[in-house]
């Protein structure tokens, strides 16, 4: 791969993007699943219209959620978890100790106590976006996340005229 293919992200759209989705990763570790129960006494519904020949089912679809649910929040977590696992050493400590702990965390915590030797504001955020920034190239590689929303304007602007120019030519 060519690095010059490499999308050019917006910082702050990116930051936005991951921390939202490593939230719902501790959202998602941290909340437990209440399965649906199903209701044993039907009410009566009054019906204006002939049979819609539909069969509804309640009680297999609650089956099928009581299923799917929780099985999709472990996909998605065990997918975190895989991201997080490629990042450098530096980068996993810092996502691990910041976002996926249960426990809120603040960064001047991180990089003051957590990294041994402790570094400064600006190390620490050279290498959380730099994590975050690989990490957005994973979960667009997963199809977790669309790029489009992070790319820098200029990357838009540019890739919008070679789209014209070509179209043209």
């Amino acid at each position: 791969m060519n690095l010059s293919s490499l999308p050019e992200l917006d910082r702050r759209q990116t930051q936005i993007a991951i921390e939202s989705m490593l939230e719902k990763y501790r959202i998602f570790k941290t909340i437990t699943f209440e399965a649906r129960e199903a209701s044993t006494t039907y009410s009566y519904t009054e019906r204006f219209h002939g049979p819609t020949h539909v069969i509804a089912d309640p009680t297999a679809s609650l089956a099928a959620h009581n299923v799917d649910v929780p099985a999709a929040r472990r996909a998605y977590c065990a997918a975190v978890e895989s991201v997080v696992e490629r990042l450098d050493s530096r980068e996993q400590q810092l996502v691990r100790e910041r976002y996926l702990r249960r426990d809120e965390v603040f960064d001047y915590t991180v990089y003051n106590h957590v990294f041994d030797p402790p570094v400064s504001k600006d190390t620490y955020v050279k290498i959380r976006t730099r994590a975050f920034y690989k990490m957005a190239l994973a979960f667009k590689e997963l199809n977790m996340l669309s790029l489009g929303p992070m790319l820098k304007a200029a990357s838009k602007t540019k890739k919008a005229s070679t789209g014209v120019l070509s179209n043209i030519r």
